[in-house]
């Protein structure tokens, strides 16, 4: 797939630029007003699924760019040639839209970003919801139904947007409530329950307080607690280098290192992914959701275009609908004894929407361990010590994620034991 940036001029662009406006990050050009309802049609009206979309635009939304191309007309020839140029105005646009969901802000379009703008194009009753196993729904309307059944006490989960077995499980329990045919779809019958409803939904994180208890009711003991490991990049895909030394082996023998010390504290690790391979984000998380994990750490390190960049920063799945609460909790306690072992600038943790973090049943975080561009941090990644810590910095912080807060040691102070000998 082509990547679109700022100074690209390519007809891609265009369908881009229809599709902010559309969604509300560009203004509606004044040649666009007249077609104005063209523009508000529902996305899945506008556009067979089977035509090429790559920019996540509706047909109509585009057609008024080619329209105006295929005129003849001298001006409507040039502003086509305009709309084809991926100017300041939409590099904006992109960064704001790229932050509102929760990827990251780098101002390209690429496959996140192209992913994003297609289910942001989704509104709930624009089509038939329901659970397929091996095509799931994915989209702004699973989002909102997600939380419309969470905020009414049906529990679908986190809302990701995915239409899996839970929010399935839901939908029919919802249906059940109201006297419906529990058969799962969300259709125009269970829509109009729901839009009944809407004004007595009061609204908080229901799916807060139920990680919570679940967290709270496994208890302290790490014995038996399964943690996938996945390192960054592998296979023929070296990820950052610099001179000798590159992301993928730094990060091969980081979960090395953590899988033998997870071991030895009575823990299950598992590596997401053998070291001559380098799977998709969605198949690195359904291994990790297919071995029943508890937990999944996902290690990498970072680059900037500026030497002067540095430091360590954690994710975990969040946007601003919603964050997972315990993925949040557990990249706070990883920033926060990783720094308090390391000399590491603290970047802090941040919610993301990557597909690694989207996909994974289990609480997630994703680890950037510095920055190969950065002389310091360059130091520090080269040295075993480092990496030796950084392990002991993960095995506390889980520990630390199931410890009641009257049990919670200050933060770099706990060390857990190594057990004799495993059943």
């Amino acid at each position: 797939m082509k990547l679109l940036r700022h100074g690209d001029r390519d007809p891609s662009v265009a369908e881009a630029r229809a599709a902010f406006i559309y969604l509300g990050f560009l203004p509606v050009a004044p040649r666009q007003q007249s077609s104005s309802s063209d523009v508000d049609a529902p996305a899945d009206q506008a556009r067979p699924d089977s035509a090429p979309d790559p920019a996540g635009a509706t047909d109509t939304a585009g057609a008024a760019g080619s329209g105006d191309a295929g005129s003849g007309d001298a001006g409507s020839a040039e502003t086509s040639d305009t709309a084809e140029l991926f100017d300041r105005e939409l590099d904006n646009a992109v960064r704001a839209f790229q932050q509102s969901r929760g990827l990251s802000v780098d101002g390209i379009i690429g496959p996140d970003t192209f992913r994003a703008i297609e289910e942001a194009r989704r509104r709930l009753g624009d089509r038939l919801l329901y659970y397929s196993v091996t095509h799931p729904f994915v989209g702004d309307d699973v989002a909102a139904l997600q939380e419309r059944l969470s905020n009414m006490g049906f529990d679908v989960g986190r809302a990701d947007g995915i239409f899996g077995a839970r929010t399935d499980a839901a939908v029919r329990d919802f249906q059940r409530n109201r006297g419906l045919d529990p058969d799962g779809l969300c259709g125009p019958r269970t829509l109009r329950e729901l839009k009944r409803l809407e004004r007595t939904v009061t609204g908080g994180r229901p799916d807060v307080l139920r990680e919570s208890v679940r967290l709270l009711a496994r208890g302290p003991s790490l014995l038996g607690m399964i943690v996938a490991i996945d390192p960054g990049h592998g296979g023929d895909d070296p990820g950052v280098t610099n001179g000798p030394l590159c992301e993928r082996d730094l990060m091969a023998d980081l979960a090395s290192r953590l899988e033998a010390r997870l071991l030895a504290s009575g823990l299950e690790a598992h590596l997401v992914h053998g070291p001559h391979e380098s799977p998709a984000e969605a198949e690195r998380a359904a291994r990790a959701n297919e071995i029943g994990a508890d937990l999944l750490v996902s290690l990498h390190v970072d680059a900037s275009g500026s030497s002067q960049a540095q430091g360590v920063s954690t994710y975990y799945y969040g946007h601003a609908r919603g964050s997972s609460a315990v993925g949040e909790r557990f990249a706070l306690l990883v920033q926060r004894e990783i720094i308090s072992r390391t000399d590491m600038v603290d970047c802090r943790a941040h919610p993301k929407t990557w597909e690694l973090l989207r996909r994974t049943r289990m609480p997630a975080v994703q680890i950037d361990l510095g920055y190969l561009t950065n002389a310091h941090d360059v130091a520090a990644l080269a040295s075993t010590e480092f990496r030796a810590a950084v392990a002991e910095a993960l095995l506390a912080a889980t520990q630390r994620l199931f410890l009641p807060p009257e049990q919670d040691p200050p933060t770099g102070q706990l060390r857990v034991p190594r057990i004799a000998a495993r059943a």
